[in-house]
């Protein structure tokens, strides 16, 4: 009975410190929001990520509409957005179709944008015509990770992937940290196009934007990184951070300022 009566006593301090770890959690130190750690200061950019998912029979008729009506929205000079680029998925999911805005100044450039937009008589005609085109759409708001390149107009021919990661939750300043290394290794043959972390929408999503002459030159550009020193390791921590991974291969329309 003694000896029944020190163990119990004994096991109780290890009891309570497991059911104070069920609920007591160690608050994180940081006082600042990941977005403010990862994107770019000098800058107040958000992005707009629009992907279409496009009848089959109204891919053509799609894209004659988007390339009569988009640039005069990117041209008119009271619209503070900018198309960044815009493209068909060509390897994933077929006819599907990819947008990418920038509008300069935040949030309130973009209610500007929409609230403008909804009095236009000819987008509210063109959003009408172009909803009878599509089996479902969705978008996300971004933001750019400071270390990654500036998404600017390039000349072509080029195709585009877009490889996009969903990762576990908690994890984003982990995968910040581990590519403003990683970036270093990918910038030899200027493929490294933009790099963005979503906002709003699907939450923890990533998103990097290459651009190659063909898919061969992908091929050999991403298989010359792996004789890098230091690449090997940087993928090895990155991965189990990720819960699900999508690569698009895209084309861009001819009305695309990335070409």
């Amino acid at each position: 009975l003694i000896c029944r009566g020190l163990v119990s006593s004994a096991s109780r301090p290890r009891e309570d410190s497991w059911l104070k770890s069920l609920f007591v959690r160690k608050v994180d130190p940081r006082k600042d929001a990941h977005s403010n750690l990862l994107a770019k200061r000098e800058t107040s950019s958000l992005y707009k990520l629009q992907i279409h998912n496009v009848k089959p029979e109204c891919l053509d008729a799609y894209n004659k509409l988007c390339q009569e009506v988009l640039p005069k929205i990117h041209e008119e000079k009271h619209y503070p957005c900018a198309l960044v680029g815009t493209w068909n998925t060509w390897y994933g999911e077929q006819d599907q179709a990819v947008h990418l805005w920038r509008y300069e100044g935040g949030y309130p450039a973009l209610n500007e944008v929409m609230s403008k937009l909804r009095q236009n008589k000819e987008f509210t005609a063109f959003r009408k015509e172009r909803g009878n085109m599509l089996l479902s759409r969705k978008n996300q708001l971004l933001l750019e990770f400071s270390f990654w390149n500036e998404p600017v107009p390039r000349e072509g021919p080029n195709i585009y992937e877009l490889r996009s990661y969903q990762l576990r939750p908690g994890t984003m300043i982990e995968w910040g940290n581990y590519w403003a290394r990683a970036i270093r290794f990918r910038q030899d043959n200027n493929e490294a196009v933009g790099g963005f972390f979503s906002q709003i929408g699907q939450l923890y999503m990533v998103h990097h934007l290459w651009a190659y002459k063909d898919l061969q030159t992908r091929e050999d550009i991403r298989n010359a990184a792996w004789n890098k020193p230091g690449w090997d390791e940087l993928v090895y921590y990155t991965v189990p951070l990720i819960q699900e991974m999508e690569s698009r291969i895209m084309i861009p329309l001819k009305i695309s300022p990335l070409q």
